[in-house]
C-alpha cells in the first residue's frame, strides 16, 4: 500500500480523499496548518504535517518519503490556480513523489469555444506536467457534497427550499466527493494514467426539479427547488465563510462564483454535463446516485463542527 500526502486534508474534498484512501487501506499523510484537520471525524491512525502553498520548501519536507500527493486546490486562492499546481509538482519531483494527482474541482475544457476561467485549469495542466513530475488529472464538475455546506445546507433543513443557481433546465452530472477520492485513488499504480486528464461526473444526468425531489424523498417531505440568481449564490458561499474572510475577500468570492454560475447556465459547451460511458470503461468504478448519497446524510442542524464549504 501506498503512503499519500493529501493536501487540503481539512477541507471537505479532503476529508473524502482521507476516508477513502483509509478505507482501500493505504497510508495517510494530511497536510493541513489545522492541528485537528477532521473536525472530529476518526480515521484511525494518520499522520499530520502543515504545508504552505506559497512556500514550496515547506511543501518538498512535507512530502518527503511520501510515494503519491493528492491535490486540490483551494476554493480561496482561485487567482492562484496556475502557480500554486505548479508548485506542488516542483515540490513533488524534489521530494521523490511517484505520482501526483489533482482533483481540478471543475471542467477541463475539451472542446472548442470560450473556456472561461477553466482555461485555468489547462494551463494548470501545463504546468504541471512541465515539473517533470508523473501526473494525472481529474475535472470533477459538480459536487453532491456542496449541498451539506454552510451556503446550502440550511435553506434545505430550515426552509424545506434547495436553493442554488441552476437555471431549470440545466443538465448536470453530480459526483459525490467519495467517488472523486475512488478515482484519485485509481490513478496512484495506474502506469497508463500518468500524463492523463478526465472530466468526470456521477452516473446520471439530473435537471434542478429532480434533485429536489431526491432531496424530499430523503429528508421525508417535499423539497421546493428555489433557483437564486449567479449574485446571490456567490454570496451566500461567501458569507459561509464567516470571520475567515474579511469584507474584501468576501466581494472578490463573491464576484468570481457568481461569474462562474453565469456562465455555467448558459455556455454551449455545457461544463456540467459529462459523458461518463467512456471514462468507465477505463475506470471502471460504481458511482453512487444521487437519491443514494442523499439517503445517506443526516439532514439536520447538529452541534457537529464541519467545513464551512470547498
Amino acid at each position: 500500500m501506498a503512503l499519500v500526502a493529501v493536501f487540503g486534508a481539512s477541507g471537505r474534498q479532503g476529508l473524502a480523499q482521507v476516508r477513502q484512501l483509509r478505507k482501500a487501506g493505504h497510508q495517510v499523510r494530511a497536510l493541513s496548518r489545522r492541528a485537528d484537520p477532521f473536525y472530529g471525524e476518526d480515521f484511525g491512525e494518520v499522520e499530520i504535517r502543515p504545508a504552505d502553498l506559497y512556500d514550496e520548501e515547506s511543501c518538498v519536507a512535507a512530502l518527503e518519503g511520501a510515494d503519491a500527493a493528492f491535490y486540490t486546490h483551494p476554493l480561496r486562492a482561485r487567482v492562484d490556480r496556475v502557480e500554486l499546481v505548479a508548485t506542488v509538482g516542483r515540490a513533488a519531483k524534489r521530494a521523490g513523489v511517484q505520482r501526483v494527482v489533482w482533483n481540478t474541482s471543475s471542467w477541463i475544457p475539451d472542446r472548442a469555444g470560450d473556456p472561461f476561467t477553466y482555461g485555468n485549469n489547462t494551463k494548470g495542466i501545463n504546468a504541471l506536467w512541465r515539473t517533470g513530475v508523473p501526473a494525472t488529472v481529474f475535472g470533477s464538475v459538480l459536487f453532491m457534497d456542496n449541498l451539506l455546506t454552510n451556503w446550502a445546507f440550511p435553506f434545505i433543513v430550515n426552509e424545506s427550499r434547495y436553493v442554488y443557481p441552476h437555471k431549470p433546465d440545466l443538465e448536470c452530472s453530480w459526483i459525490s466527493l467519495d467517488d472523486v477520492a475512488k478515482f484519485m485513488i485509481a490513478a496512484i499504480d495506474r502506469p497508463d494514467l500518468e500524463g492523463a486528464w478526465l472530466n468526470i461526473g456521477g452516473p446520471e444526468i439530473l435537471k434542478p426539479a429532480r434533485v429536489a425531489e431526491q432531496l424530499g424523498e430523503a429528508v421525508g417531505r417535499p423539497i421546493k427547488y428555489d433557483p437564486s440568481t449567479p449574485a446571490q449564490f456567490g454570496r451566500h458561499l461567501a458569507d459561509a465563510f464567516g470571520d475567515e474572510l474579511d469584507e474584501a475577500e468576501k466581494t472578490t468570492l463573491a464576484s468570481g462564483i457568481a461569474a462562474f454560475y453565469e456562465y455555467n447556465n448558459n455556455s454551449p459547451t455545457r461544463p456540467f454535463r459529462v459523458d461518463m460511458g467512456p471514462v468507465l470503461e477505463r475506470i471502471p468504478i460504481e458511482l453512487e446516485t444521487f437519491a443514494d448519497w442523499s439517503k445517506r446524510q443526516e439532514w439536520r442542524l447538529t452541534n457537529k463542527p464541519r467545513p464551512p464549504a470547498g
